[in-house]
Formats: structure tokens, sequence, C-alpha cells
């Protein structure tokens, strides 16, 4: 299923059939501030294992990050978040950022095996944070690589629903996806480490 849905003012009844089908369990490709990622409900041990299936790897070995709508709830997942940290994510975010923190036992069990961190994400993007907050909880983010060497990432919805709608329950067309990846920041010591750089430019 392919739905368009606009990013500047988001249909609540389209949001709102989203966030039943993630609760369902359903696996989604949506936008971002960034590229398109493959995504469904953090709880939903099914649903990771068909994005990890997807994507080639097993679950427990997958980085896949958790998205959130606001930092309020960030500490439901994370810990050791110290004050310094929480100033660099308030900077920099909503914006085109992976932080990567300290995880506690509150991480579902299906990403338990060894995962020590969490990649967090809150993107600027008007769609994917109305869902997140309808749906009461993170979703998975994973980005939709194209299978082109030249070009590392598809930005059109259209061909990504052409390619995966066997495969996942719904393609979110909000337009064309960015090119760049999100820049990912190591937080889990007590100096910052850009990881990767990609297009969000880190304020400190």
């Amino acid at each position: 299923m392919l739905i368009r849905i606009y990013p500047k003012n988001p249909d609540e009844k389209q949001i709102d059939k989203v966030v039943e089908m993630l609760r369902d369990g359903a696996v989604i490709v949506y936008p971002t501030d960034g590229v398109y990622a493959f995504g469904c409900d953090v709880y939903k041990a099914k649903a990771v294992e068909r994005i990890a299936q997807l994507k080639g790897i097993k679950p427990e070995k997958a980085d896949f990050s958790f998205v959130f709508n606001d930092l309020s709830k960030l500490s439901e997942f994370t810990r050791g978040v110290n004050t310094s940290t929480f100033k660099l994510l308030k900077k920099n975010l909503p914006g085109p950022f992976t932080f990567i923190l300290n995880a506690n036992n509150a991480v579902p069990k299906i990403f338990k095996n060894n995962k020590k961190t969490l990649g967090i994400r809150i993107p600027d993007n008007d769609i994917i944070n109305l869902i997140v907050e309808r749906l009461g909880n993170p979703i998975i983010a994973s980005s939709v690589h194209d299978e082109d060497e030249i070009i590392e990432y598809t930005t059109d919805p259209e061909l990504i629903h052409e390619r995966y709608e066997k495969q996942v329950d719904l393609v979110i067309d909000g337009g064309y996806g960015q090119i760049n990846p999100s820049t990912v920041v190591d937080c889990t010591h007590d100096d910052f480490e850009i990881i990767r750089q990609g297009s969000g430019e880190l304020f400190y």
C-alpha cells in the first residue's frame, strides 16, 4: 500500500490509520529529514524480525535506531544522560542526527543480545513525529538503501513502493527524500565523537 501524506500539514485520519497498522505489527517505510527508512513499533518482535530479514541481518545484531517525537521519553530507554549530553541533544534535535546513548534494561528483549547502546533519532519531519506521538512509544529506524552502487539511497517513494510492496505493509509518500543520511554522534563517553558525518552540522 502507498499513501500520500503532506509533510506541512499531515492528514490526521491518515496518521491514525498508520498508527493503527503499527499497533497491529505492520512494517512501514516512512520519510525522515534525511533518507527514507523502514520502521515498526519497537515492541512488535515479529515486525522487527521482518525488517532485520529485509536488511539481511539477525535482529540481535541489528543496529536499529529508535525514533522519538521529543526528549521526554528518552529516559525510559537510556541511562547516564548527563547535563552536557542533554544540552547537546536539545540544541540539535529535532534534526538529521543519530545520537548513540547507553541503553537501559527497558529496551525490548528482541534487542537485548549485547545491546548496551541505543541510537536515538528525532527527525525534523512532522509526519513521523506525529505518528510516534500518537503511537505513544518509539519506532525503529533503518535506512532504505538502493541496490545501485552509485546511488546509495532511494529518494523516490514510488520507486521504493515498487521494489518493496510485497515485503512491507505500507509506504508513506511524504515527497522526495534526501540522499544524505543522518550524522551519527557517539555520546556514550564524556567526549562526544562524530562517527559519521551526514547532513547534520553539530551545534555544541
